[in-house]
């Protein structure tokens, strides 16, 4: 049997606080486990045959003037996209 002597703040920080300690690291440990194992068995999902159609720089139909000026004419490309489709 270990005697161990000394005040209550350090008992405490002795007993309680080491004892604190160590199951953070535990959990943390478990946490980055848990982590990586998901993100090694997540795999990305395919783009759909919208996302690649948009993708591509030659089917980017954009607004010439006005306030929307440069940004896609989303609305000329689905009906491009839809009447190639055919």
């Amino acid at each position: 049997m270990v005697k161990v002597e000394g005040t209550l703040d350090e008992l405490r920080e002795l007993f309680v606080e080491g004892a604190k300690k160590e199951a953070r690291k535990q959990a943390r440990k478990a946490g980055v486990d848990v982590v990586k194992s998901v993100t090694k068995s997540a795999k990305k999902r395919s783009k759909s045959a919208w996302q690649k159609y948009i993708a591509k720089k030659s089917n980017q139909i954009k607004f010439k003037s006005g306030p929307r000026k440069g940004r896609l004419d989303l609305r000329k490309m689905s009906r491009a996209y839809k009447k190639s489709r055919k």
